[in-house]
């Protein structure tokens, strides 16, 4: 993998620490670490399933000016289908919408599968329209009726091929990602607080989730999730055994928050509607690295000039207190606090939250829920400014930093995040870096193996596209992966030609 072979990553392990780090910095990862005598790890790579080549999509004769031109690369024995696209028609008459953003895949009635996209689009021509008129906002003046944000559902069948797909949700404003319930249905996030007061074209406050059923077969009736919060949504993990809903913010100055339902262990569509209490995380102060002995970071600026006091996990690169790398891989002990003003008039949530001691967080965005860890992104916290992986254990209230990248040309910008069955993340790049005269270098699925190693897995190589991935999700069978390409306006149905599941352990190329 020649590409890699020129990129750094810095990670340090506590020995400390060792028997309770979370996935991806595993026991591979402590043990070099102890044999060292250092917290330091020397940087490497791993194969993951090969090196990637350009590949033509399997449906290439459909696909217009597209046809007979790789779109992404992949290793070998996989293969791909580029479905939905931009400016298609769809099934329910309306015409695909472009920005595809966060997903999620469901498992259909009839063994194929459904997947529920966000798009990342405000007010304007070329959004989501529902066909049956149920629509959030109908916006103002030349935007009335043209569209915006919002959700199209999208059934697929095993060859990777679109069997019906409309739209979901309607009158909603960048939609950027969100994340699927345990109980089959899909929270999308809105990125945009608008009001009619700052922005002419709308008609009502945004700043909302909003729950979409995977199977409904039309727009659903929108109802915002107001106790859930309103800010700057990006994305939400939701744990199966509590019903507890974890989000993030896209602010430099965001909090991290749970949602705790009134319905006690929510199990079906509206049951998160019946409202509920909103907490920010707390990471404990005092706390010092296993490594280094270093105290943790605390108290820094917020983005209107104020003052905090409590942890800055932002690292140095994004204007935060101190580094946190002396702490990566260090499970740190959190607590909650409970928020009051949850519907504010202005974008003032993470004030709040800030002033009672939550934690402050650069940019928070994809997350992800994997076997009792909800992962989240920070795109572009760090010491270098390219982007952390975070893990909250409930069972522990601990709160671990797994990834950060300390240069652009190994991980830039991380986005969003999925899991796969066997625990591998998968890292959307968003990014603006990159090796000099490498077109659309940053524009990559990177894969975080159990070791803590770093594996590329596709590539867009559409030419004169800068189109960044977004919305990467597994099947339930694991034998799926299913990615948008967001500029492109593409989803990808990517498989194995053996039809083995997509997991490292005894499948490498």
């Amino acid at each position: 993998m020649s590409n890699f072979s020129r990129r750094q990553f810095v990670m340090l392990m506590s020995a400390a620490a060792a028997g309770t780090a979370v996935a991806p910095m595993g026991l591979l990862n402590a043990r070099r670490a102890m044999a060292q005598g250092t917290c330091n790890t020397a940087s490497f790579t791993v194969p993951g399933f090969g090196t990637p080549t350009p590949k033509l999509p399997n449906n290439t004769k459909s696909l217009g000016s597209l046809a007979n031109t790789p779109l992404i690369t992949l290793p070998d024995k996989f293969q791909y289908t580029a479905i939905s696209i931009r400016g298609d028609v769809m099934s329910d008459g309306a015409i695909v919408p472009g920005n595809h953003d966060g997903m999620a895949a469901f498992q259909g009635r009839s063994g194929n599968y459904i997947l529920v996209r966000n798009h990342e689009r405000n007010p304007g021509g070329g959004g989501t329209v529902a066909p049956n008129g149920k629509q959030y906002d109908p916006y103002t003046g030349s935007s009335l009726n043209s569209g915006g944000g919002g959700t199209t559902t999208v059934e697929v069948d095993r060859d990777g091929l679109v069997v019906r797909d409309y739209v979901s949700l309607s009158g909603t404003i960048r939609n950027c990602a969100g994340g699927p319930t345990p109980w089959g249905s899909w929270i999308s996030s809105e990125e945009n607080v608008a009001t009619p007061a700052t922005d002419p074209r709308v008609t009502k406050k945004h700043g909302y989730n909003f729950e979409v059923p995977s199977q409904l077969g039309q727009a659903v009736d929108p109802i915002p999730l107001v106790a859930m919060g309103r800010m700057n949504h990006e994305a939400v993990s939701v744990d199966p055994q509590s019903g507890y809903v974890f989000e993030t913010e896209d602010r430099g100055d965001s909090a991290y928050y749970k949602f705790v339902p009134k319905v006690r262990k929510p199990n079906g569509f509206g049951d998160l509607q019946q409202g509920g209490d909103l907490y920010a995380m707390v990471i404990k102060p005092g706390q010092r690295s296993d490594c280094t002995g270093a105290l943790i970071p605390t108290g820094g600026t917020n983005d209107r000039g104020g003052s905090f006091s409590g942890v800055d996990t932002r690292g140095l690169g994004a204007n935060g207190s101190g580094s946190l790398l002396p702490f990566l891989g260090q499970p740190l002990r959190v607590e909650w606090v409970k928020l009051d003003d949850v519907d504010p008039a202005e974008d003032t949530l993470r004030y709040e939250a800030l002033a009672k001691g939550a934690a402050a967080w650069y940019r928070g965005e994809g997350a992800w829920y994997h076997q009792g860890k909800h992962y989240w992104v920070c795109s572009n916290a760090g010491d270098e400014g390219e982007g952390q992986v975070w893990a909250y254990d409930p069972s522990n209230e601990t709160v671990t930093l797994v990834v950060e990248s300390t240069n652009e040309n190994l991980l830039d910008g991380p986005d969003n995040i999925t899991v796969a069955r066997d625990g591998t993340l998968y890292l959307c790049e968003d990014g603006s870096g990159g090796q000099p005269g490498a077109p659309n270098f940053s524009q990559r699925v990177v894969g975080v193996d159990a070791s803590g190693g770093l594996f590329e897995f596709c590539r867009n190589i559409i030419p004169g596209s800068t189109s960044e991935f977004a919305g990467a999700c597994f099947s339930q069978n694991g034998k799926y992966m299913y990615v948008n390409a967001q500029g492109s306006g593409i989803t990808y149905c990517i498989w194995r030609t053996d039809n083995r599941s997509i997991a490292l352990n005894g499948a490498t190329a």
